[in-house]
């Protein structure tokens, strides 16, 4: 149900729960789990009155921190982990494209059933625009995918690849940063305590020594990180990422992250202020974002060099005391590779395009979708179909781009059928949990992050 008028959400909630003062009363837990926050997430990303869209969002956040649900910094469990004292496992970062409400509550399923405390959701920036997702939207789905699900604890929501462009960058540095920073301000107020810097793009390979080819890196890195630290909500430290290399490029070096570091902890400090600095650093190490398809649309095989990923990891926690270095571009590596990434201390691995395919390639996906969504990419994106790309090399690089356009009618699939992709997807995520070894971190993760109270103002709908 699909609210616009918000007497009519007042009286769904009736009963149910209670706002008053800026707080959540929850009265009947099971109608709220059962059947209202379908009501409330589906008016929340679907309402076309924006006031009663807003009004929906602010009931999911303060109905889930009334059950013990809250967005979180993974800061403290990372400070851990750079500290040796929390090891053997790897946190999987989840970037939801599509279905984004029922793929949240196939995690929640495969995090409860394993314990599993350590993951996190995430979006990117580029994936906020062609699935539109604003971060306020996606955070809301997630929310009420743990309280639909009967998940505790804390959620970890993540800006991946908060990322300068070189191209608008080199055109106007001061329009593109800002940008970025406009976005960064948009997912802190939207509860994102994970923000990942990505500058590398800037990299500048042809000056002569490491240190300068990594300058601007390093220098807009900071410049973001202390934007962070003034809009971060009291009581929270917000763990940010930076990263070395960009993703699909040359695969990185110690002598690379060495020289980010120095210069990134000199600018850091540049003002006097003792500022804390990114926990993790994202690293090339030979994959590519959603693999590299062939001619017939299957994805190539991928070798990834461990060993420059664990050399990178020990240093960064043995020198810097990060969490280790972390792995994108992961999502379709064969499944005999996940093993070995708790084994040689990666901190974090992001995951997205192997979930999208779980979805488009189901025999559950309606064909008939599907079709219309090939046909809107052959029509609207046609300027990205490279002349030796095949049709299905086409479909397999843009199809990300049909879950935005497609959203309501993905959103509203039958019952059965989004079911049966959840289940299909809940499996893969129970696999990944498993060989990333993060079952069993629940108790971990209360450990280092406890709960803390963002207060979000109340909507003038809601208070008149």
């Amino acid at each position: 149900m699909i609210y616009t008028d918000i007497n009519q959400l007042r009286k769904a909630c009736e009963k149910i729960i209670a706002a008053e003062g800026g707080e959540v009363t929850i009265l009947d837990a099971n109608k709220l789990k059962d059947r209202l926050t379908d009501c409330l997430i589906d008016t929340a990303v679907f309402s076309s009155e924006r006031s009663v869209q807003e009004a929906a969002c602010w009931l999911i956040r303060r109905c889930a921190y009334a059950l013990g649900v809250y967005p979180a910094s993974i800061q403290h469990l990372y400070e851990a982990m750079g500290r040796g004292e929390a090891k053997g496992f790897t946190v999987p970062a989840i970037n939801i494209r599509a279905l984004t409400y029922d793929v949240a509550q196939a995690i929640f399923r495969a995090a409860i059933k394993a314990r599993a405390g350590a993951v996190i959701f995430e979006i990117a920036r580029s994936e906020i625009d062609y699935t539109l997702q604003r971060p306020k939207e996606y955070t809301c789905a997630v929310t009420a995918a743990a309280i639909k699900t009967g998940y505790r604890g804390p959620i970890f929501l993540q800006g991946d690849h908060f990322q300068i462009s070189a191209k608008k960058y080199a055109a106007d540095p001061a329009k593109e940063m800002q940008a970025v920073k406009n976005l960064i301000w948009e997912a802190i107020e939207a509860g994102f305590y994970n923000i990942d810097i990505d500058t590398s793009t800037l990299v500048d390979l042809a000056q002569a020594t490491v240190k300068e080819q990594q300058q601007i890196n390093y220098s807009l890195a900071a410049e973001l990180t202390k934007m962070i630290r003034d809009l971060e909500p009291e009581g929270i430290t917000i763990s940010v990422g930076g990263e070395i290399g960009e993703v699909g490029g040359k695969n990185s070096t110690v002598e690379e992250l060495q020289a980010y570091m120095e210069g990134y902890l000199e600018e850091l400090a540049k003002d006097g202020e003792k500022l804390t600095g990114i926990s993790k650093i994202s690293v090339q190490t030979g994959t590519t974002h959603g693999g590299v398809p062939l001619a017939d649309g299957s994805v190539a095989k991928v070798k990834i060099d461990f060993e420059v990923l664990e050399k990178l990891s020990e240093m960064a926690r043995d020198r810097y005391g990060l969490a280790g270095a972390v792995q994108h571009g992961a999502s379709t590596l064969p499944d005999e590779a996940f093993d070995r990434f708790p084994d040689c201390g990666t901190a974090e691995v992001h995951l997205a395009t192997g979930f999208q395919n779980i979805i488009y390639d189901s025999a559950h996906f309606p064909a008939d979708l599907k079709g219309k969504i090939y046909a809107y990419l052959k029509t609207n994106c046609r300027d990205e179909w490279k002349e030796k790309d095949t049709e299905e090399q086409f479909i397999y690089k843009t199809r990300k781009k049909g879950f935005g356009p497609f959203k309501l009618d993905l959103w509203h699939l039958p019952d059965d059928t989004r079911s049966k992709l959840g289940v299909e997807l809940e499996a893969q995520f129970s696999f990944l949990f498993d060989k990333l070894k993060v079952n069993l971190t629940e108790d971990l993760v209360a450990n280092y992050v406890p709960p803390v109270d963002v207060p979000l103002e109340m909507p003038a709908a809601l208070k008149s």
